[in-house]
């Protein structure tokens, strides 16, 4: 089973921001450490589509030519984001200020996402983007001047923020996006790099338009989202000590660490330099009898991503794991608190969904069949969980864990676990 030491993809939310914002600069930008899943490909192959020139000298690196603030071309055709509601709900940002029309869209999954919570605060700025009850595809009409705006969301949210500031760079006047609770701040970091002054007023972020981003170079750290599932694996079925090199530890994606150490994990923080403004560290990891606790609330929206890899190792801590005020899991690629009740359910392992969050009772876990609904997180967090089965877990429709981390099958099987596909 899993020990040594590794390293995972490049971070994907990063990744994302450094290709839009690259592709908006003025100059060249080399990205290192870009991640090579689908859903950045996608946001890559977006930019393309609207004439922006993007080179990949090797594996992990992308040469953008940046086309500046308002040198985007109107795209031939429906921008496909395929699995990615960052990417869609990001550009619409991007996209709101143009001067020509254009429409996102994407696969099954991300059609039914809910987008009305971007559109809505880029029409009160002068945007002319449409849903269709809310839910892709998102049909923007260019030509339309924005106007900074004071936004209070009612729901922390990284990609509603994010977008909101990406269409206050194209906008006359100041923008600020006030949160109930701090998102993950990426953008807000990423930004100055680029030459963006940021500021704070208040606990609100604000930027200034209309803006000019001028190219730099960036280094994309680990991505903490894969490197959970790698995290709970070596809690729950390592042999000895794991270390995960240069992963990024930016604190508002981090709130996995504090409540697995609240459940007796013993995980420690090695600092490393930063890398384009995150935080950075090697991850080291030693087995570790879990137990169950009531997940704080205020943990929730620094953990979003990584619930499922939490769900696993709550199904095999001593007693009982309860987790409230996630609603937002129901709205991901997949409800993600149904998904994983029925599929903890089949292994044997007492699960109840509740409103907002999931009651899991630790316990053994068995054999069986488990269906991930096409959500790479849901497929790695079983494959994880599988590690400690009394037989084979059998994970179907995992085609999807490409998006995040297309090598996850191979760096599982050089760690004892095993993605297996029904035929």
């Amino acid at each position: 089973m899993l020990s040594g030491g590794m390293t995972v993809p490049g971070d994907k939310s990063i990744s994302h921001r450094a290709v839009m914002f690259a592709a908006i600069a003025e100059g060249v930008t080399e990205i290192r450490g870009f991640l090579e899943g689908e859903d950045c490909r996608a946001t890559a192959a977006a930019f393309e589509a609207m004439g922006v020139r993007i080179e990949r000298p090797r594996y992990g690196c992308l040469v953008v030519h940046g086309a500046g603030l308002r040198g985007l071309r109107p795209p031939a055709a429906a921008l496909d984001l395929g699995n990615s509601g960052t990417a869609m709900r990001l550009l619409a940002g991007v996209l709101s200020a143009q001067a020509f029309d254009s429409v996102l869209i994407g696969d099954a999954s991300l059609m039914r996402r809910p987008m009305e919570r971007v559109a809505a605060p880029l029409r009160r700025m002068g945007a002319d983007v449409r849903t269709n009850a809310g839910r892709p595809p998102v049909a923007i009409a260019g030509g339309r001047t924005l106007r900074g705006a004071a936004h209070v969301l009612d729901v922390a949210s990284a990609q509603v923020k994010s977008a909101i500031l990406l269409a206050g760079l194209h906008a006359r006047g100041r923008t600020c996006v006030s949160e109930p609770r701090p998102s993950r701040d990426h953008t807000e970091r990423m930004l100055p790099a680029f030459g963006i002054p940021v500021s704070h007023d208040g606990g609100a972020v604000c930027v200034d338009g209309p803006a000019r981003l001028v190219a730099t170079t960036l280094d994309v750290p680990g991505d903490f989202s894969s490197a959970a599932f790698f995290i709970v694996a070596a809690l729950i079925a390592g042999r000895e000590q794991t270390t995960i090199r240069s992963v990024g530890v930016n604190p508002t994606r981090t709130g996995l660490l504090a409540v697995l150490r609240l459940m007796g994990a013993d995980i420690r923080l090695h600092p490393q330099p930063d890398l384009g403004g995150e935080p950075v560290a090697d991850v080291e990891v030693r087995p570790s009898r879990l137990r169950g606790i009531a997940v704080p609330v205020e943990l929730v929206e620094s953990m979003i991503d990584e619930f499922p890899a939490l769900f696993a190792a709550a199904a095999v801590a001593e007693g009982e794991t309860v987790v409230t005020g996630a609603a937002e899991l129901r709205l991901k690629e997949s409800d993600r608190i149904a998904v994983m009740a029925v599929g903890l359910g089949n292994l044997g392992v007492a699960a109840q969904a509740l409103p907002d969050g999931i009651r899991v009772r630790g316990g053994p876990v068995n054999g069986g069949i488990v269906e991930s609904h096409g959500d790479h997180r849901v497929a790695m967090a079983f494959a994880v969980l599988a590690a400690r089965a009394a037989g084979p877990v059998v994970i179907r429709d995992v085609q999807n864990v490409a998006t995040s981390y297309p090598a996850f099958e191979a760096a599982a099987r050089r760690g004892g676990l095993v993605l297996a596909e029904e035929d």
